[in-house]
């Protein structure tokens, strides 16, 4: 397992929506990357600029801005994509995860679904799989819990959380995601949003709106 004295986190911005794209690298180099947005390009040239070796693409979701390059990266190293089980449906269709409107027809399917509570190992890192329903069906978030870091994707943001307005999305959803599993995680966990700035599990308990 590696600790956060080991983890090296990098954020590419990708794509018209912002979309933060994460590559978290061990020592060796032995990388996951989560989300890989639209913008295989960029995506690669860090791979390739810091000797990066990537072993795993992991979905949070399965919204166009989020899966666009993942395709691309399985191709190119050979890797799994993982997804939430539930995320089937929307991630193969461009009219539920939204390609359409960009004029684009993006569909994609996993490697291997994922269920609540599943542990991973990846590059060395203990990742733990919590199911997180709400802004879509089959959404997830991945907790590095050696590290102290979640991938909380559009689930939790930085003093918000993710619209329940769009395909398979569900507000009673995501407030249990977040105020029963994501907020019992130890407060000084760092976040890592799909969109904005990071923050802390205490802080988001303290000040995020889904409280209110």
């Amino acid at each position: 397992m590696k600790c956060m004295d080991d983890i090296k986190i990098t954020a590419l911005v990708l794509g018209s929506l912002q979309t933060n794209c994460y590559l978290i690298a061990n020592p060796e180099g032995g990388a996951v990357i989560i989300d890989p947005a639209c913008d295989f390009k960029r995506i690669n040239e860090k791979i390739n600029g810091d000797t990066l070796k990537p072993v795993a693409v992991l979905l949070t979701h399965g919204h166009f801005d989020h899966i666009a390059a993942a395709g691309e990266l399985k191709d190119a190293y050979g890797i799994p994509v993982l997804a939430g089980l539930a995320e089937e449906r929307l991630m193969s269709d461009s009219a539920m995860n939204g390609a359409y409107l960009i004029g684009e027809k993006i569909g994609l399917t996993a490697d291997r679904w994922l269920a609540d509570g599943d542990a991973l190992l990846y590059a060395d890192f203990d990742i733990r799989v919590i199911s997180t329903p709400g802004h879509t069906a089959g959404g997830v978030c991945y907790y590095f819990e050696g590290c102290g870091a979640l991938m909380s994707g559009d689930t939790l943001f930085r003093d918000s959380y993710g619209r329940t307005d769009l395909p398979t999305g569900n507000f009673e959803g995501i407030f249990h995601s977040i105020t029963q599993k994501l907020f019992a995680l130890p407060k000084e966990t760092a976040v890592y949003p799909g969109h904005g700035a990071g923050t802390a599990i205490g802080r988001e308990i303290k000040i995020n709106m889904i409280n209110e």
